[in-house]
């Protein structure tokens, strides 16, 4: 195989403090630190992810004592942009917010306006809009997992060269892309920045008709699905765990898109409205962006891992099942294992597709009567790379106060953060490239999206 295979690193957190079991050489013995070498390391722009940034990472007396990401995006200003504007324009301006998860900030943003209004869309209309957040993270995912995610494994610098060994994989993660962009176009209007999203509901219903060759579509990408499942199992994954402290929706019944509790692996279970009493965020000198921290602790994690582990039991039982297959129990704490949760949530996605399609009778109206009032207004949705809150003050004549909006990646800085410096402890010694193929591999775990989190990847290392 061109290109270089994926060597483990072997490292296993132990606790808060982020320490790691020293590494040792093949006879046993503890490697000897060169803490007196100066290097520099230095990665433009981080690879595969959206948005750009750096990695400062300081190494002192042969240990790591501090990871840094520089987000350097520029601000992105959406909360200022929307003082002013009328409720109804919200959906539209928050869904350029990002070009691979738009509808996670639509369905935030109508949630939360729907909150201050006292509207509360259910029955078939709810149904919808949870159908085209499958879409989302049909398409989303699967463009993670294949093209940004699956060469680090592999030893490929990227998809294309990926493609010359593993082209049926490419093939079938373009397929599974597609089939989450027809649900998108189906019900958005259109694949990217979906128009069709709107206070109350939707501007225009979908006919059972034409949601029929969706359902076939979907059925393919299922089975494509579930193949790509046991693929991304079989990559070669570092020995690495921390313990995080998970968060994300949790609901009574279903595996969460749409709304919920806000939970947390350590004792949080609050209505979304009372994020702001448990969670936080910093400014820090080093990033455009903020960091979200859970007051009384610190890092905190949100996505795939986190709505996998506290909600295991509310995955239909065949994805369990499959889960248990390729090695997986209800908690995952391998940050790098993380791509096998993305394609069981895929599997799962696409099946929730074809069970809400099965069970569709368009209803009367596209959309519920609205009236604004002066309110504030909460909403949370779970994007594909975790919990997505907002927050509007609105006047008496529906105009936009003020908006707090909070993404995924943000929230999860702390965490990558804390992880990069855990992944370069066992590797001070190593050659440069390698700490830089490492934390790179680290970064993409997360998919993150830096252009949503600016309000990554220059690497430099300091040794003195």
């Amino acid at each position: 195989m061109n290109g270089r295979r994926w060597a483990p690193v072997r490292a296993r957190y132990t606790g808060p403090s982020g320490r790691l079991t020293p590494q040792r050489s093949r006879s046993g013995r503890r490697v000897r630190s060169m803490a007196t070498r100066t290097r520099t390391i230095s990665v433009d722009y981080l690879a595969r992810v959206e948005g750009e940034g750096a990695l400062e990472l300081r190494i002192r007396n042969g240990r790591v004592s501090s990871a840094r990401l520089n987000i350097f995006e520029p601000p992105r200003l959406f909360e200022a942009m929307l003082r002013g504007r009328g409720y109804s324009e919200v959906p539209d301006i928050v869904a350029r917010i990002c070009g691979i998860c738009p509808v996670a900030y639509q369905m935030s943003a109508v949630h939360a306006i729907e909150n201050a209004f006292g509207v509360r869309v259910d029955g078939q209309l709810r149904a919808l809009r949870r159908l085209l957040y499958c879409g989302e993270w049909i398409e989303s995912h699967a463009l993670h997992v294949v093209m940004l995610h699956a060469p680090d494994f592999l030893g490929f610098p990227d998809a294309v060269s990926m493609a010359r060994e593993h082209g049926d994989a490419v093939r079938r993660g373009l397929a599974i892309k597609k089939a989450g962009n027809e649900v998108m176009r189906t019900l958005g209007g259109r694949e990217i920045h979906p128009v069709n999203v709107k206070v109350g509901g939707f501007y225009r219903l979908p006919e059972r008709a034409e949601l029929a060759p969706l359902a076939a579509s979907l059925e393919r990408a299922r089975d494509m699905a579930v193949e790509l499942v046991r693929w991304v199992a079989t990559f070669p994954f570092p020995e690495f765990e921390r313990d995080y402290e998970f968060v994300a929706l949790r609901q009574a019944e279903e595996y969460p898109f749409n709304d919920g509790r806000l939970v947390s692996s350590r004792g949080i279970d609050i209505e979304t409205c009372a994020y702001e009493s448990e969670f936080e965020e910093r400014h820090v000198r080093h990033s455009t962006a903020l960091h979200a921290f859970v007051r009384r602790r610190g890092a905190y994690l949100v996505g795939p891992l986190a709505r996998y582990a506290l909600n295991f039991e509310r995955l239909p039982a065949h994805v369990r099942a499959l889960a248990g297959e390729v090695g997986l129990g209800p908690v995952c704490h391998n940050p790098f294992r993380s791509i096998v949760v993305r394609a069981l949530e895929i599997v799962f996605a696409c099946d929730e597709v074809l069970r809400l399609i099965a069970a569709y009778e368009p209803p009367e109206l596209a959309a519920m009567p609205v009236e604004p009032r002066a309110a504030v207004g909460y909403g949370c949705t779970e994007a594909p790379r975790g919990i997505c809150w907002h927050r509007y003050d609105i006047a008496a004549d529906g105009a936009i106060r003020s908006a707090r909006i909070v993404p995924p990646t943000s929230q999860n800085q702390a965490s990558m953060e804390t992880d990069l410096a855990a992944i370069a402890a066992p590797l001070v010694d190593e050659p440069d490239e390698v700490i830089r193929d490492r934390c790179e591999r680290s970064v993409r775990n997360y998919d993150p999206c830096i252009s949503c989190s600016a309000h990554f990847l220059k690497l430099t290392v300091d040794r003195p």
